[in-house]
């Protein structure tokens, strides 16, 4: 939003109140309308907007599915929900998925002026950050993906290729690190976004039903079958089928996804007939495919045909420069969907000790933690008493001893001033609620040095403040 009118677009099926909407922000906004989820999709992956306005109820793809695009796709750009009293809990489940807001039906004029127009304002500093912040050049974020430090920049760089080439990728990494998040990335970034993108939990399947759930079931093909079922490959037609945790897939649901994807067709349980399918799968396992390779629970065939192109997720302890701005992430997204006020951030030392624990869960854990300290903190920043008790006595932690003596000893010195030099430059600037220039002084150091060092370890002063 660099100059010119906001553009929004307003996604709802009842065409009254895709005018009503466009009447109220005519003065000052450029308004284009979506009748459907399918064409609100179809706009948000070709066009860029400041603002989207949606219902959460819509054919063709609900207001969660157009959320997860816009913000897969420009994760600063603003979606506002609208919703009726039954659904507002959906409209709060979607602010903690990202959403800037709710308006509940039926609403005030002014107060939906009101609301889009803190969007719009919300846009305009993002937009404003990223153009002048500290960290120029490097990204901080990839769609929903944050982090600037230099393994998320490396996996950034490798999402973004998967993204232009129309092949299976495999998403590695522990639970929690943001794989579907990735994922969604993958195919809002890619030829296909104007299509659905369909995630499904392996592990979640029922054991007698996942071929039926994949592949779909023909009438009569089980007990209960009435009706002709299409499966999850069927609905992804054109799009992405995500398949997370394919490592919890039984062995002869991995035949048939083997031989889908190698003939790019499948056969419905209980049917005679193949339908071809045109779907690009990206899975997804916190498991080690090859040792379960080697203990025969995964088929070494399918192994390879998954293995095309392997992306990790680093581990949230391998990137603890990245906490911080995690952290003042969360913090921001769950105020507004607590409906909280905390200006004042956190306090110094609450975020050293969330930069000094290990977060065994990853980006998930980090995000748990951020929103209950945002739920039961009662001043106007976050205290170290509001963090969950194993966080709030957590000290910087370093590489066990047998971990160290498996480093040759230039290696393991180098390891623990990196670690001890980007503790205390956290610390730091905690202490000093991102102001440079003090900093600078009690590290005795002149400002830029200090800014070559904040460059080096992926901080930025403005996650600070």
């Amino acid at each position: 939003m660099t100059g010119g009118p906001v553009r929004v677009l307003v996604a709802d099926d009842k065409e009254n109140m895709r005018k009503l909407l466009a009447k109220i922000l005519a003065d000052g906004y450029a308004v284009e309308e979506a009748e459907d989820g399918a064409r609100a999709l179809s706009l948000v992956a070709t066009r860029a907007y400041d603002v989207v306005v949606t219902d959460i109820r819509m054919p063709g793809a609900d207001g969660f599915e157009l959320l997860g695009a816009v913000k897969a796709r420009a994760p600063d750009t603003e979606v506002v929900m609208m919703t009726g009293y039954a659904t507002i809990p959906d409209a709060v489940r979607a602010m903690r998925m990202g959403a800037f807001d709710y308006l509940e039906k039926p609403f005030d004029p002014d107060a939906a002026l009101a609301v889009v127009a803190r969007a719009a304002e919300q846009k305009r500093i993002a937009d404003a950050a990223r153009r002048d912040g500290d960290g120029a050049g490097e990204p901080s974020s990839f769609h929903n993906l944050v982090g600037r430090s230099a393994r998320m920049r490396a996996v950034y760089g490798l999402l973004d290729k998967a993204a232009g080439l129309d092949i299976t990728v495999l998403l590695l990494g522990e639970t929690g690190t943001g794989k579907e998040l990735a994922a969604r990335a993958i195919h809002y970034h890619s030829a296909r976004r104007e299509r659905r993108f369909v995630p499904v939990n392996c592990g979640a399947l029922p054991a007698d039903l996942v071929e039926s759930e994949l592949f779909g079931h023909a009438r009569g093909a089980f007990t209960g079958a009435a009706a002709a079922k299409a499966g999850l490959f069927e609905e992804a037609q054109g799009g992405s089928l995500f398949l997370d945790e394919v490592g919890e897939l039984p062995l002869p649901a991995q035949v048939k996804l083997n031989r889908a994807l190698q003939e790019r067709e499948i056969r419905r349980v209980g049917d005679t007939q193949p339908l071809k399918v045109d779907v690009r799968v990206i899975a997804a396992t916190h498991r080690d495919l090859r040792e379960e390779v080697r203990a025969g629970r995964f088929r070494e065939d399918l192994f390879y045909r998954l293995h095309v192109f392997p992306v990790t997720l680093p581990p949230l302890r391998e990137r603890a420069e990245d906490v911080p701005l995690l952290a003042q992430h969360f913090l921001a997204k769950h105020a507004r969907a607590l409906r909280r006020e905390l200006a004042g951030g956190f306090e110094p030392e609450a975020l050293r000790r969330l930069a000094g624990y290990p977060w065994p869960g990853n980006v998930r854990e980090l995000e748990n933690a951020v929103e209950r300290a945002v739920a039961v903190s009662s001043g106007d920043r976050v205290r170290v008493a509001d963090l969950p008790a194993e966080v709030a006595g957590a000290a910087p932690a370093g590489p066990e001893p047998a971990d160290l003596a498996k480093l040759p000893y230039k290696e393991a010195v180098a390891e623990a001033r990196d670690r001890t030099s980007r503790e205390y430059l956290v610390a730091l600037l905690a202490e000093f609620g991102g102001n440079v220039t003090r900093a600078a002084e009690r590290a005795g150091m002149e400002r830029e040095s200090l800014h070559r060092l904040l460059r080096r370890y992926g901080l930025r002063s403005d996650d600070f403040k």
